[in-house]
């Protein structure tokens, strides 16, 4: 007897499942291979590259981090021994001449209000 099955009103032989692969010339697809495997690793070495920028950046951040802490923890070790450093000095005078100045703008601009609403 016949090894073919009918399955819903078809008759089917039995064999390999799915498709066949369709005869492609095999230096064409030689070819397409190695240029997807070009493409892999050039997109690999931009990866690495990025990778590689972005450690520089964050260690470079790292060190100014670390410097400014530095920094503080001196000011810190001078002011606990009375000391103001220079730098804390500067800081407070700049911003006591912000402030003063914000406060000269603000009167000035208030005058100018109040002139401007007596004219009327």
């Amino acid at each position: 007897m016949d090894d073919s099955k009918v399955v819903g009103g078809k008759v089917k032989k039995p064999g390999k499942r799915g498709r066949k692969p369709a005869k492609i010339d095999l230096k064409a697809k030689l070819e397409r291979s190695r240029q997807s495997a070009r493409e892999c690793r050039a997109r690999k070495k931009l990866r690495y590259q990025y990778l590689e920028e972005l450690v520089s950046s964050r260690e470079r951040a790292i060190c100014a981090l670390r410097e400014e802490l530095e920094m503080y923890k001196q000011w810190c070790m001078a002011m606990d021994q009375g000391k103001i450093p220079s730098e804390i000095k500067a800081l407070l005078t700049g911003e006591e001449q912000n402030k003063s100045q914000q406060n000269s703008s603000r009167h000035t601009k208030a005058g100018k209000t109040d002139a401007n609403s007596n004219s009327w």
